[in-house]
């Protein structure tokens, strides 16, 4: 089978690897890819935003499969394009991409379908002076996310009317996240622990994954702005068995068939961001794709044959056998760059790679990363995954292996977390 996969991040790193693991897999591109990426197969520099190119070299090379990594193509219409030329995609199509790339819509389809999820109020950039009136009546703390992608970033917890004035301001007024602010979802502030699953699905079956936990604080305690995620481990201990099967049957199921209601089935990995809450398991958001951190925690946990699973999702008669939770656990620390997620410097020379090239229990996957002059060098605020894959189901182990492997490398301004896992590991 001939395969691309479409991105450059820490997510993609970790699709080439486990899709390169496949005995049915001939040959890997992934575009534009990075370091890490081309280990496995061939990177090809072709923008994942340039939809002809793309779509030329799929039809030049046969491609069986294409694997969308991030948000923005799916949320672009590259999967409709590809299926019209009769291109397998893994990935939704436009409309199911909603899912993601509108929280408006997600919210309203959930409403529709009585899946549990805060309640919400949606605002227009023309119903300003009624937002505001709104956040003078409520209770706070409140959450505002700005209806459109913004990069991980568009989601802010106000503690007061203050703070949540303030930001009304950033989004509608001078448009910090542009036009993915001119709609805002303002909803009630959920606590518990939140828990990321992915349910890979051909639009009506589906196989859930082992759920992860992601901490998006940049400081340990978390603490500090939101980012794209610090790092994650998996399983996480605050989803039981029966956990899973509640989340089954009253987030997933009713949603995939209100997809299908809506005339567009989602086909690919729809990722539930959940708040683990007393009152049982509720949804904080869906994303349209595999998720960024947890992909390199959950991917590496599974033995079988990925290729065969996300291809058979694709052909729409997924096989739910293909493959299993090992029983391990993993442990993913971010090296990010000193001053992200604000402003950061690119282009610092990383030292220590080599040391876990052939590495069984830690595999090193590149978020943000470039070769210049055979040397690797930081070129994003998230630079690299330090991943330990753990045999046996001891997080404490998994948690001192990822510990052990992040303080070998180094480059100029390295920041990470010291807590990633650690709400499971001193849990009562």
């Amino acid at each position: 089978m001939r395969v691309i996969i479409l991105g450059s991040g820490g997510r993609e790193h970790t699709l080439a690897y486990k899709i390169s693991e496949s005995p049915k897999l001939q040959k890997l591109y992934t575009l534009p890819g990075n370091p890490g990426t081309k280990n496995f197969g061939s990177n090809i520099a072709i923008n994942i935003n340039d939809h002809e190119k793309i779509i030329s070299f799929c039809l030049e090379n046969k491609i069986d499969l294409v694997v969308i990594g991030p948000e923005k193509p799916l949320v672009d219409g590259l999967t409709d394009k590809l299926v019209q030329l009769g291109i397998k995609v893994f990935g939704p199509s436009k409309e199911a991409a909603r899912i993601e790339g509108e929280k408006s819509f997600a919210k309203e389809l959930m409403k529709r379908k009585n899946v549990p999820t805060a309640d919400f109020e949606v605002f227009h950039k023309e119903d300003y002076t009624k937002a505001l009136s709104y956040l003078e009546k409520i209770n706070y703390p409140i959450v505002l996310k700005a209806d459109g992608i913004a990069a991980g970033k568009g989601v802010i917890i106000a503690g007061d009317f203050k703070h949540a004035k303030e930001t009304v301001n950033d989004i509608f007024e001078k448009s910090v996240f542009g036009s993915a602010g001119d709609k805002l979802v303002i909803e009630d502030f959920m606590t518990g622990q939140e828990a990321s699953i992915f349910a890979i699905t051909d639009g009506s079956d589906l196989v859930l994954l082992p759920a992860a936990q992601d901490h998006k604080r940049i400081f340990d305690g978390d603490k500090g702005k939101n980012t794209g995620g610090m790092g994650a481990y998996a399983p996480t201990p605050f989803v039981t068995k029966e956990d899973l099967e509640e989340i089954n049957e009253i987030i997933i199921k009713p949603t995939l068939n209100g997809m299908i209601e809506n005339g567009s089935p989602f086909i690919g990995c729809l990722y539930c961001g959940l708040m683990m809450t007393k009152s049982g398991p509720k949804v904080v958001e869906f994303n349209c794709r595999f998720g960024d951190p947890e992909s390199q925690v959950v991917l590496p946990l599974l033995k079988g044959d990925f290729l065969d699973l996300l291809y058979s999702a694709a052909c729409g008669k997924i096989n739910k056998e293909a493959v299993k939770y090992n029983g391990g656990v993993s442990v993913s620390v971010v090296a990010a760059a000193g001053g992200y997620p604000d402003k950061y410097e690119k282009g610092k020379e990383i030292f220590g790679l080599e040391q876990f090239v052939n590495s069984k229990d830690v595999i090193v996957f590149h978020a943000g990363t470039k070769e210049i002059d055979g040397k690797i060098v930081t070129d994003g605020g998230r630079v690299l995954n330090v991943t330990s894959i753990c045999e046996e189901n001891n997080l404490s182990k998994a948690k001192t292996i990822a510990y052990d492997a992040i303080h070998k490398i180094n480059f100029d301004g390295m920041q990470y977390r010291n807590d990633i896992s650690d709400k499971a590991i001193t849990r009562k």
